[in-house]
């Protein structure tokens, strides 16, 4: 049952503010907590940023004191001592093994011919080096100090190289060549600390990345830092990335708890100030509920009766007392036999009280006569439910009672008229059967004229009997299909199940393309056939199926009666789709406005001149029974195509 609102106690402007102060203080307490919080995660920012910034001041610095390094090994070669391929590889091993990025070392002469290599070629990565050309080299012997060149792609890795002349007695006695994986170079001097808190990376001047160390761990891309690697210089630049560090759980849980306790303060201060309103509008509250409940009696149109385990009257509402026409006080507190009770039902009365009280009676409810106070019966319907106190214990039983009488009354009368419904019904019927056989009886008796004016133009003509026989036999064949028609559709309109048997759907359609040649030829008509060699044999009433298809065909044809000779065209296909037997019927008519589309199929509608209206109706009706489905559409060559769609028999 819904309540009224109960409307709260207006509070005074002082009591309001006493109310809303330590909502507000504890307000700015959360708000200067969250500020701290966000200044102290702005200082730990900044102070990574500086770190981030020593860092890699300090990767800087150790790279380029290994490419010093290298530098200074590379300028020590002594072209005499380094003549013989072991002192080469002797004096070029330590640079390689050494884990400063160096994958090859090569000597080369002034004229930059290679002498030697090591590792050698063979046994190297690719190297295909553009610094070892002749420019870069006469760059290195002119400057008489290293230089280094571009990078260059060797497979999935880019690499680099240092040119260091080596002069004697103020001669360039040769150069010796570093190469550099950018690849290895990181891995190797980039030491583990610095990995695990960055991801290091060198790209080159349009942001390609050229090589880097990392993990999988997830990026902070908006505090990055990058700085030029000169040496080796070409635009190439040291770019490091951190690595997003989680939320120390000690910050969390104190921000969690903060906030909990801060929500924990405001939820008890909204519940204590919902606490003290609701004691201060109980009272009113109580007076609205009484209000309203007394107001809900009053005014409900449906009985109720509340008895107690031994059947004692309870509570009675107005609506009750107004239908038996006692008072509350007559009623409340009798126990059976009650004054309402008729004295004609009186034992089928005490059979539904006892039933009552055992808990047996219908859920739906249950039909009884009654007894008003000046004697009249009334039909009741009454609807038990178990009566349930506060402590979840069954005390009684709660009835809502409904007087039926008129309600009865009306269906009475529903029900004959009903019954002349029905009557009327067998009348349309025995109408609709009567147009049925007109309409489908026009085309075999139209047949066996034809084939009755044959005969007799044969036997004028002194045809051979075989002839006479042979036209008499279709005369005879049009006969019996004509009485096929008559008994099934009698059938059918008796609202019977089609006759189902095994049907071949191309046989039956090859049939009716053959019946209508002759009338197609008359009225300038193409039939075109498209039906499938596969269709399926279906479960369906040979004579009604085809009468309905055979409708449809006729009506098409029908309706090309204004269309140009060299138009006039007639499609029926048939195939599977959709794991149903489509059969469509195309023709290139005049087509079928949007008024008439709605009320097409009704019975007794039709657009002919001398149409009776029954015949797309009887197809529907025949291809509903066959559980499928009649439709049409508009054909985009102009005209309409209907559709029936079959499903296929159970396997």
């Amino acid at each position: 049952m819904t309540v009224p609102a109960v409307p709260r106690p207006a509070a005074t402007s002082s009591g309001q503010l006493w109310w809303w102060l330590p909502r507000v203080s504890i307000l700015l307490l959360v708000s200067g907590i969250f500020a701290l919080f966000w200044y102290l995660q702005r200082s730990d920012r900044e102070e990574q940023r500086a770190t981030l910034i020593s860092d890699m001041l300090w990767l800087e610095q150790s790279l380029r004191f290994v490419l010093d390094h290298n530098e200074d090994l590379l300028g020590r070669f002594d072209p005499q001592r380094i003549a013989r391929r072991e002192t080469f590889e002797a004096h070029a091993a330590p640079l390689v093994t050494s884990n400063s990025g160096v994958i090859q070392v090569l000597w080369l002469a002034p004229s930059g011919e290679k002498l030697d290599a090591y590792p050698p070629v063979a046994d190297a990565p690719s190297v295909a080096s553009p610094a070892t050309g002749a420019a870069t080299q006469r760059l290195a012997g002119s400057v008489a100090h290293a230089v280094y060149g571009p990078p260059y792609p060797v497979g999935s890795d880019w690499q680099f190289d240092v040119l260091v002349p080596v002069f004697r007695s103020g001669e360039l006695a040769g150069i010796a060549v570093g190469v550099y994986s950018i690849r290895r170079l990181l891995a190797d001097t980039v030491p583990w600390w610095i990995a695990e808190r960055y991801r290091i990376a060198i790209v080159d001047q349009s942001g390609q990345r050229l090589g880097q160390r990392s993990n999988i761990a997830e990026l902070e891309t908006d505090n990055d830092y990058q700085m030029p690697f000169d040496p080796p210089g070409h635009g190439l630049i040291l770019h490091a990335t951190p690595y997003r560090s989680a939320t120390p759980m000690a910050g969390r849980v104190i921000m969690t708890g903060l906030a909990f306790l801060a929500a924990l303060v405001l939820f008890s201060l909204w519940t204590l100030r919902r606490h003290v309103q609701g004691r201060l509008a109980a009272e009113s509250a109580l007076q609205n509920e009484v209000a309203f409940r007394k107001a809900m009696e009053d005014s409900v149109q449906t009985g109720l009766r509340a008895r107690n385990l031994d059947g004692r009257i309870t509570y009675v509402n107005p609506a009750f007392c107004r239908m038996v026409g006692f008072s509350p006080e007559e009623l409340i507190g009798r126990l059976p036999p009650m004054p309402y009770w008729a004295e004609e039902y009186l034992d089928e009365t005490r059979a539904m009280h006892a039933k009552v009280l055992a808990g047996e009676a219908p859920s739906e409810g249950f039909e009884i006569k009654l007894k008003r106070r000046n004697g009249e019966i009334f039909d009741a319907l009454i609807i038990e439910a178990p009566l349930i106190d506060s402590q979840g214990r069954h005390t009684g039983w709660m009835g809502s009672v409904v007087d039926i009488t008129e309600r009865k009354r009306v269906a009475e009368l529903a029900r004959q008229q009903e019954e002349r419904l029905q009557a009327s019904a067998r009348l349309i019927t025995m109408g609709e059967m009567a147009s049925s056989l007109a309409h489908e009886l026009n085309q075999p008796l139209a047949a066996i004229s034809s084939y009755a004016t044959g005969c007799r133009n044969l036997i004028a003509a002194g045809a051979p009997q075989s002839e006479i026989d042979g036209a008499i036999a279709k005369c005879q064949q049009q006969a019996q299909r004509a009485g096929r028609i008559i008994r099934r559709i009698y059938e059918f309109v008796r609202r019977q199940e089609p006759k189902s048997e095994p049907c071949d759907i191309g046989i039956l359609l090859a049939d009716l393309v053959t019946l209508l040649e002759s009338e197609a030829r008359r009225q300038r008509v193409r039939l075109q056939r498209d039906i499938a060699p596969d269709l399926p044999i279906l479960q369906a009433d040979r004579i009604l199926l085809g009468q309905a298809i055979l409708n449809l065909m006729k009506n098409g044809i029908d309706a090309m009666s204004q269309t140009d000779e060299a138009a006039r065209q007639l499609t029926l296909r048939a195939a599977l789709h959709d794991g149903q037997v489509l059969i469509s019927v195309a023709d290139r008519g005049c087509g079928i406005e949007p008024e008439t589309a709605a009320q097409l199929f009704e019975p007794f509608y039709t657009t002919k001149q001398e149409g009776l209206g029954v015949g797309l109706k009887i197809c529907r009706s025949v291809v509903e029974a066959h559980h499928g489905r009649l439709w049409f559409e508009a054909n985009p060559a102009g005209g309409t195509i209907f559709h029936i769609a079959l499903p296929l028999p159970a396997t």
